[in-house]
């Protein structure tokens, strides 16, 4: 149990880095009104649903 907590806290700490540099993708909405800002990430979501369904479909052959 120990240590699956301390790999799911480093992958959270990597999503959160990595998430700095892909978060403005092209096909990231991003709407402006006034002092209102609404950002839709598809892109990047569909990006990081890929990348998980790889990891979680590498993991599941080991098992």
């Amino acid at each position: 149990m120990n240590r699956l907590l301390i790999v799911a806290g480093i992958v959270l700490i990597i999503i959160g880095l990595v998430g700095t540099y892909i978060g403005k993708l092209p096909g990231d909405m991003v709407w402006k009104k006034g002092n209102t800002t609404v950002y839709f990430p598809i892109m990047t979501s569909i990006i990081i649903s890929v990348v998980l369904s790889l990891i979680f479909m590498i993991i599941g052959r080991f098992k």
